[in-house]
């Protein structure tokens, strides 16, 4: 396979991000809507806020999958994020998730101190669920027609993974 690079995702990012969009397995596996736009991208990219962190994975300059980390403004969910990841159909089941997750994972534990993470994932959606409880997610309900989706209202299984060593003061600070 060849190399993949996982990056910060940048404006000029719209149109590939529109294209990844437009992958009927994309369009089936997320909450996104159908024939998205290359300025309806640039509008989202414009809005992220400090609060988010999003990755794009490229293979030989193409846009393969992206992955994001958004942070919440009430500072009483401050210690939580929400998260949420896609890969065009041509790259599914090659590990391009788990890389983009794993980046994530590390922003969230050893930049950000993250304490919770939390997604949720279509019922059928099988690959992705073995995905998140390989990488340390749980089961933490389901959520019944949670989304309409191809005509269908279908559920989905909400998610969390507490921060598996949570950050402490470092001994040698210790006075």
């Amino acid at each position: 396979m060849a190399e993949v690079l996982i990056r910060r995702v940048e404006a000029r990012d719209a149109a590939a991000l529109a294209a990844a969009f437009a992958s009927a397995g994309v369009v089936l596996g997320t909450l996104q809507q159908p024939y998205p736009s290359e300025s309806g991208w640039a509008a989202r990219l414009g809005n992220s806020g400090p609060n988010d962190h999003v990755l794009v994975a490229e293979v030989d300059g193409v846009v393969v999958g992206t992955a994001g980390l958004h942070g919440n403004a009430n500072p009483r969910r401050a210690h939580a994020a929400g998260l949420g990841v896609s890969v065009t159909d041509t790259w599914q089941g090659k590990g391009i998730g788990r890389k983009l997750l794993t980046a994530l994972l590390d922003i969230a534990d050893n930049w950000l101190g993250l304490q919770r993470l939390e997604l949720t994932a279509f019922t059928d959606n099988e690959k992705a669920l073995a995905l998140y409880r390989s990488l340390g997610f749980v089961e933490e309900g389901r959520l019944r027609g949670y989304a309409l989706r191809a005509g269908h209202f279908c559920d989905v299984i909400a998610m969390a993974r507490l921060h598996p060593n949570p950050p402490r003061i470092s001994p040698e600070n210790d006075a």
